[in-house]
């Protein structure tokens, strides 16, 4: 058995595969890539990941605990109106930042009850039901709540960051109207 390169970890792998992603995009991202940037031999990644996969999903860890921590510092204390505006824009500003590792987090799937990824994501569905509690949505209506602003909020980003917005106007200017809009719907409630 090989020993791996003397000062490299999984964490250095992982935190050099995302940088890679938000760098050449996250469809782009390879394990020869990823070893041209470390100045290994790919055959060396693998004593630190398992395969491609592995390091996608570490870096969806790394993304999802990312965007939750900053959501969290963004809502602190806030509730209605402003925990909505703060939980958009700092997600906004995640994605435009990191694009390649937000690409990560879309679609990536628990590998089970003790995934490193399942608290992080959950805590960040906690942090969206928390604004539409604040809104007095019903519970059983919480899911569709929850997948209409995840919708809007992901939508957006990934129109913005694919070149999505090219007519006039400034995209900025169009979120913040999404926020209203969305503020202006919750507030109304359902009828």
């Amino acid at each position: 058995m090989r020993v791996p390169r003397v000062g490299l970890s999984k964490a250095d792998v992982v935190r050099a595969g995302v940088e890679l992603a938000d760098d050449v995009g996250y469809s782009r991202l390879t394990m020869g890539l990823l070893a041209e940037k470390l100045g290994v031999r790919t055959p060396s990644l693998y004593k630190h990941v398992i395969n491609l996969a592995d390091l996608q999903h570490s870096i969806a860890v790394l993304a999802i605990t990312e965007l939750d921590r900053e959501i969290r510092d963004a809502m602190h204390g806030l509730t209605g109106a402003q925990a909505l505006a703060a939980f958009a824009r700092a997600f906004h500003g995640y994605v435009i930042a990191h694009p390649g590792r937000y690409a990560a987090t879309i679609g990536a799937e628990f590998a089970g009850p003790d995934d490193p990824l399942f608290e992080p994501t959950a805590r960040l569905v906690e942090l969206m039901a928390e604004v539409l509690r604040g809104y007095d949505i019903p519970e059983d209506q919480l899911d569709h709540a929850l997948r209409t602003l995840r919708c809007a909020f992901h939508g957006f980003a990934s129109l913005h960051t694919s070149g999505g917005f090219q007519w006039t106007g400034d995209p900025e200017v169009s979120f913040d109207w999404m926020i209203e809009f969305l503020d202006r719907g919750l507030r109304a409630g359902l009828r």
